[in-house]
């Protein structure tokens, strides 16, 4: 337990500090005792909303981080966490706000800052297209997984060995994700339609751009150990945490309109998602329960089809979560019961 704990280390120091300026904040903006404990109680559910909505993500990190050099395992640990948090955190509600009020970047922090109400209308407004890209490029990534000749270990048999199967079949994946896409896009209304589909195509794009621009890389690094490899892998890691990031950036407005509470709740999270990831790592916590990735992967396939569903219907955070930590939770109550047998 002590040797668990002390990956926790630097989460633990994030969590006071930023539970702390919560206080401060809500003290400062509220002025008074009741606001700042209010927006202490906040950044707490903010932080478990985003370790349960992203526990998955520190799986499949860990899973392709086991396989790049120990460099790059450092770059993304330290540079990856900062990206993370501020980036994806504080830098990409305002780039929404910028690119769907068309005012620049200091326009939307002054708006965050003094019109909150004003900022998550915004925010809202531009959920269709999040949810078209970053249902795309998380379905792709799950599906790129199970649909896979090399796959050797099954989970749930007999869905995973008749994807396994269908492997020789060229663009299946894309095939699969563009016809979801068009059920949704048929019943969207036509305004929300095209920005939907722009979008999932968009998604699309990334994913494959990125898997590309990833072996390119790689290939030059790594004299063709492409799954070694250094950059290539860095940006794929950078882009999956920023599509996992979307779900939680967007259901964090259902509790505050404080960018920078968010900011706050949210960053905490991310700090133990990362120490997970590295605790996965160096214990090879993967290697020792064999189905334990499975069902992320099963996770991150429903968590694609939930964010094509959100646009016409609205579907509580929490049960996202649930259901990611339901999968992850019977994946290794399988994962025992093979270790003990």
């Amino acid at each position: 337990m002590r040797a668990s704990l002390q990956y926790f280390h630097w989460a633990f120091g994030v969590t006071a500090l930023g539970l702390v300026l919560a206080f401060w904040l809500g003290w400062e903006m509220g002025g008074g005792l009741g606001p700042a404990l209010r927006f202490l109680m906040i950044a707490a559910v903010l932080a478990v909303l985003e370790i349960s909505l992203s526990f998955d993500n520190a799986i499949v990190n860990a899973n392709k981080l086991e396989t790049m050099t120990p460099v790059w395992q450092r770059r993304f640990l330290t540079w990856g966490i900062l990206i993370a948090v501020f980036g994806m955190r504080i830098l990409f509600p305002l780039l929404i706000v910028v690119v769907a009020a068309h005012i620049g970047p200091l326009e939307a922090l002054r708006l965050a800052a003094t019109q909150p109400a004003d900022y998550a209308h915004i925010i809202e407004g531009a959920h269709i297209g999040i949810a078209g890209f970053g249902g795309a490029f998380l379905m792709m990534v799950a599906l790129n997984y199970f649909i896979d000749e090399g796959k050797e270990i099954d989970w749930i048999a007999a869905l995973e060995r008749r994807l396994r199967a269908c492997a020789s079949i060229r663009g299946l994946e894309v095939a699969l994700v563009l016809a979801l896409a068009l059920a949704f896009a048929f019943v969207l209304p036509p305004q929300d339609s095209h920005r939907f589909l722009f979008a999932v195509v968009a998604g699309l794009l990334t994913f494959l751009g990125v898997e590309v621009l990833g072996q390119v890389l790689d290939r030059a690094d790594m004299a063709g150990r492409a799954a070694q490899g250094g950059l290539g892998a860095f940006l794929y890691l950078e882009v999956l945490d920023a599509s996992f990031s979307f779900d939680g950036v967007i259901g964090a407005f259902a509790l505050t309109q404080n960018l920078f509470l968010i900011a706050i709740g949210l960053g905490i999270g991310a700090m133990y998602v990362r120490s997970m990831t590295l605790m996965l790592v160096e214990r090879q916590t993967l290697s020792e329960f064999r189905y334990l990735e499975h069902g992320a992967f099963w996770s991150i396939l429903l968590l694609a089809v939930i964010m094509f569903a959100q646009t016409l219907w609205h579907i509580p955070e929490v049960i996202t979560g649930l259901i990611g930590a339901a999968l992850i939770g019977m994946a290794l109550l399988s994962s025992l019961r093979v270790r003990t047998a």
